[in-house]
C-alpha cells in the first residue's frame, strides 16, 4: 500500500481558508495582474522564463509526435497568457489547447494566439474539474500554475484521469534550489526585491506578495515527484534548471 508523501495540500494565501475561497482569491488575483503579466514575467525573471519554456518544449518533443499514426491531443493547463501553449504549438503539427480559469488571462492568450495565426484554442475551466473525457489526452502540461491549485492531490489525479495510457504529465514550477548559497540569494530576491518591483509595475501589491510566498510553501522537487508517483504516475523524473530554482517534472500514465 502506498504511503502519501507529506506536503502542503494546496495553495494557501495568507488569511484565506477553504478550497472555494482559495480558488476565488487566485482567480481574482490573476484577473488583476493580466494586463501586465507578460511584461513582469520577463522583467522579474531577467528573461530567463523564455529559456525555461524552450527547455521544456525540447524535453517534451517525443510526446508531440504522432502516436500509432494518431494525432495527439495536447492540453496546457493553467495556461495564463498562453506563452507555453504557443511554444508547444510551434513544436507540434496539431492544435494545442490552452485552459485557465482566469477569464482575463485567457483573453490575453487568445489575442496572442490570433496575432500569430496559430491553430491553438483556449477554453475556460478549473484544472481540478476538467471538462475532458477520461483517457482523451496524450500530453497535459502546467507551467507556473500548478502551485496555485487549491488541492495538489486532486490536480494530479485529474491530470492522470484525462491522460491516455502512455501519455505524459509535465509540470514546470518554481522549486527550492539545492545549493544553500544560491538559496539565500534566491530567498532575498523573491521575498525582498520581487514584491516591490511587482507592486511598482503592476499596482497589485498583494499578488506579488502572494506569489513568492506560494513558492516557499510549494513542495520541493523530490516531494512533488513522490506525490506524482502516489497519484499513479510511472517513470517520474525531474529536470532542474537555473541552479534548481525551477524544475520540470514529467510522469507517464501507464
Amino acid at each position: 500500500m502506498k504511503t502519501a508523501p507529506t506536503a502542503a495540500p494546496g495553495s494557501s494565501p495568507r488569511g484565506v481558508q477553504g478550497e472555494e475561497q482559495v480558488s476565488r482569491y487566485v482567480r481574482r488575483m490573476f484577473d488583476g495582474v493580466a494586463p501586465r503579466y507578460d511584461f513582469l514575467n520577463h522583467l522579474l525573471s531577467f528573461q530567463t522564463d523564455r529559456y525555461w519554456r524552450w527547455r521544456t518544449v525540447s524535453l517534451l518533443r517525443p510526446f508531440l509526435a504522432p502516436v500509432r499514426d494518431a494525432r495527439p491531443r495536447v492540453v496546457d493547463l493553467c495556461c495564463g497568457s498562453g506563452d507555453l501553449t504557443i511554444a508547444l504549438q510551434r513544436a507540434s503539427a496539431v492544435p494545442v489547447f490552452g485552459s485557465d480559469f482566469s477569464h482575463r488571462m485567457l483573453q490575453t492568450a487568445q489575442r496572442k494566439i490570433g496575432a500569430k495565426a496559430l491553430p491553438s484554442m483556449v477554453f475556460e475551466s478549473d484544472a481540478l474539474r476538467l471538462p475532458l473525457p477520461d483517457a482523451s489526452v496524450h500530453l497535459v502540461t502546467a507551467a507556473f500554475g500548478f502551485r496555485n491549485l487549491a488541492n495538489y492531490r486532486r490536480g494530479l489525479e485529474e491530470m492522470h484521469r484525462v491522460l491516455a495510457p502512455g501519455g505524459a504529465a509535465a509540470i514546470l514550477e518554481f522549486s527550492t534550489p539545492p545549493s544553500p548559497l544560491f538559496r539565500r540569494f534566491y530567498d532575498f530576491y523573491s521575498l525582498r526585491v520581487l514584491p516591490r518591483l511587482g507592486a511598482l509595475f503592476s499596482n497589485e501589491p498583494d499578488a506579488y506578495e502572494y506569489l513568492p510566498e506560494s513558492v516557499r510553501k510549494f513542495p520541493g522537487a523530490e516531494d512533488l515527484a513522490a506525490q506524482m508517483r502516489h497519484a499513479g504516475f510511472a517513470d517520474v523524473r525531474f529536470h532542474r534548471m537555473t541552479f534548481g530554482m525551477v524544475a520540470l517534472h514529467i510522469g507517464i500514465r501507464t
